[in-house]
């Protein structure tokens, strides 16, 4: 498990809180998000209406529904999958380093909302490099065999004796 990042986790807060318009408190990075509240507010600047339902207060389980929502909303909104955390990772603290991810990742996706032009988390993303080609710059390429085709100087697998089999020295 990697290990935490805290200037990530200072920039990960200052986006957040600059995307709500309002200055996070100042208790410890997971303790800020643990009950889901700040990250529903943030979904739901990003994209409007994503968490409907937003408990402030209860018991655990219900602050665990907060970034079960949080999760299915940024799913949606276009964090792949693989790259949000479970929700044990922040609420009993697991994995935080996975919830810094998630939110970069979030930060990223937010590039490709055009409707969202607030802060900006993490590295801007690179725009399609579509290159062009011609039809003739296409076809002069089709004469050279490349060596990953197959094709070898010569060297062959006969004589290999078949997969599987031993080898008769």
């Amino acid at each position: 498990m990697p290990g935490r990042n805290k200037e990530q986790e200072t920039e990960v807060i200052e986006w957040i809180g600059a995307v709500l318009g309002e200055k996070l408190s100042n208790q410890p990075y997971e303790d800020v998000l643990r009950d889901g509240v700040v990250l529903c507010n943030l979904i739901n600047k990003l994209a409007p209406g994503s968490v409907k339902k937003i408990q402030t207060k209860g018991t655990n389980f219900q602050l665990m529904e907060n970034i079960q929502r949080f999760q299915a909303a940024i799913k949606k909104y276009g964090v792949p999958e693989e790259e949000i955390f479970q929700t044990a990772d922040l609420f009993e603290r697991r994995n935080i380093p996975q919830v810094t991810l998630c939110l970069y990742s979030l930060g990223r996706i937010t590039q490709k909302h055009p409707e969202f032009d607030g802060p900006r988390l993490g590295p801007k993303m690179a725009d399609a490099n579509k290159r062009e080609f011609t039809e003739d710059q296409l076809r002069a390429s089709e004469g050279h065999l490349n060596l990953q085709m197959g094709y070898n100087k010569g060297a062959s697998q006969s004589g290999h004796g078949g997969f599987g089999n031993t080898r008769h020295m």
